[in-house]
């Protein structure tokens, strides 16, 4: 009888921790569960009116967009929306690229094929972790692991060059498994539009 009280305090806690309902926060980084969600102008279909730029949207719903306009304000929102998906996420130590980036790589590079004169510059990034050579290398295989692909879906390679930054250029600066996700990345840098 006594051997069982502590098998029945262990299963109490444990369905008690099971029952939990509290808000788990959310999370910056671009991963989650199922697809990558994508903008509607990235796959060729109708922008809706509050994606548009100058729309009036309410201040307690910020969009994507609008939290994205600010760092890149220099560059024209076109046809596509290619403002709003411009970094490529890896995971740790490596430099493949998920298949749920590959439409807005395909809209990046269908831009750039339609606008010869259009330049992008990879940069490739990795997190603080490991030594500075190695996240130099890893840097330059993820850039080149983009335009590779960028390539292959019609961009044209002298549209592209591609720079390594290592560890040098943090997006978040913590020192936690959010913040090294969110450093692991290759950013697509227009310098010209068309």
């Amino acid at each position: 009888m006594r051997a069982s009280l502590p098998i029945a305090l262990l299963l109490s806690t444990l369905l008690s921790a099971c029952a939990f309902k509290g808000e788990i926060p959310a999370s910056k980084h671009i991963s989650q569960n199922g697809p990558l969600k994508v903008h509607p102008g990235l796959l060729g279909k109708p922008v809706p009116a509050e994606l548009q730029p100058g729309s009036s949207l309410p201040a307690a719903s910020p969009t994507p967009l609008a939290s994205s306009a600010q760092p890149e304000a220099q560059m024209k929102m076109d046809p596509i929306g290619l403002r709003t998906q411009r970094s490529v996420y890896f995971d740790l130590n490596s430099a493949a690229i998920k298949a749920d980036y590959d439409p807005a790589l395909r809209a990046h590079a269908r831009y750039l094929a339609e606008h010869p004169k259009a330049r992008v510059r990879i940069e490739g990034n990795a997190d603080e972790r490991g030594k500075p050579e190695y996240n130099q290398h890893l840097g330059l295989k993820r850039a080149e692991n983009v335009r590779t692909v960028l390539a292959r879906h019609g961009a044209g390679k002298n549209q592209i060059s591609i720079k390594t930054l290592g560890a040098s250029n943090p997006k978040l600066t913590g020192h936690d498994e959010e913040s090294w996700a969110e450093n692991r990345r290759s950013d697509v840098v227009y310098e010209r539009e068309s």
